[in-house]
């Protein structure tokens, strides 16, 4: 009987050691667990972080290309406004040569018309010499 309780004695350590090495690896397996875990929530903390930067770089983007939209507007008139400003000197500037050339007319008008008086005056004192001549 003492020998059966020596061998069961034996199979219970047995069995509590394998229970301890069961539990030990258990705790490992755990430990590697929560590990893997801290791991992924960290990779998951860093994508959400790195999903808010691109979130952030694609509204500055955005907005850069709003800003330069409104540039270009603003270019397109300003351009459309010098044009405009252009066409409006083109006018300017032929209402300008039409009115010199009137002057000039006028100018050549007045010249033929004095060349024209000088020969009436010439005329007459011709007229006024001859009767005077005439009289004497």
């Amino acid at each position: 009987m003492q020998e059966e309780l020596n061998i069961a004695q034996k199979e219970l350590r047995f069995q509590k050691e394998e229970k301890e090495k069961l539990v030990a690896e258990l705790v490992a397996a755990q430990a590697e667990l929560t590990f893997q875990h801290k791991e992924k929530q960290k990779r998951a903390d860093e994508l959400a972080v790195a999903d808010k930067e691109l979130d952030f770089q694609s509204k500055e983007k955005q907005k850069r290309a709003d800003e330069l939209a409104v540039a270009d507007k603003e270019l397109d008139f300003q351009i459309k406004e010098k044009q405009k400003r252009a066409d409006e000197l083109a006018i300017a500037d032929k209402e300008l040569d039409f009115q010199i050339k009137e002057k000039q007319k006028r100018a050549d008008e007045l010249a033929i018309a004095n060349k024209e008086l000088d020969f009436q005056s010439k005329e007459k004192q011709k007229r006024a010499d001859e009767l005077a001549i005439a009289d004497k």
